[in-house]
């Protein structure tokens, strides 16, 4: 089946084994081959921070990353997250914090897939397969539009 290493060095409080069921839960529904791999690094906003300048040229940190890789068969690529911005970000939202990892995660692995929000269509497309796999891992979908304004993308370069 899937390979999802969640890498959390600094051992943030997090429940690793859900945040592979959400990627896991993506993948599934998708026509993705069962030896597809991915990653999910939980790091700090600096870390986020200077990969956010680097990639899209944006000088600051974010909630999620998503770095496709297309030159190695099956393996999908990384998504990137800074915990204390998700931290900080469910708090002023009112959300749980593992209702907001998992949405991250489902998201960017939306975004490892090639799924966009760049134009009206595709947003559309997108939210209704982020919608779903919320649904299947009962998270509420409510969650998504205070959200769907932030800065995380897919890394131009």
């Amino acid at each position: 089946m899937f390979e999802v290493e969640v890498l959390n060095d600094a051992e943030y409080d997090l429940d690793e084994a859900h945040l592979q069921a959400a990627a896991e839960t993506v993948l599934s529904s998708h026509e993705v081959p069962p030896e597809s791999a991915l990653t999910i690094a939980i790091t700090d906003d600096n870390a986020v921070a200077a990969l956010n300048r680097q990639f899209r040229g944006v000088d600051a940190p974010t909630d999620v990353l998503s770095f496709p890789m297309d030159s190695l068969p099956h393996y999908l690529g990384d998504l990137v997250i800074a915990y204390p911005y998700a931290k900080a970000q469910a708090e002023r939202e009112g959300h749980a914090l593992a209702d907001s990892l998992t949405l991250l995660v489902v998201h960017g692995t939306l975004h490892l897939l090639g799924y966009d929000h760049d134009t009206p269509e595709h947003r559309a497309e997108m939210w209704a397969e982020q919608e779903a796999a919320l649904i299947a891992l009962g998270i509420p979908v409510e969650i998504v539009p205070a959200l769907e304004d932030g800065v995380h993308d897919e890394p131009q370069g």
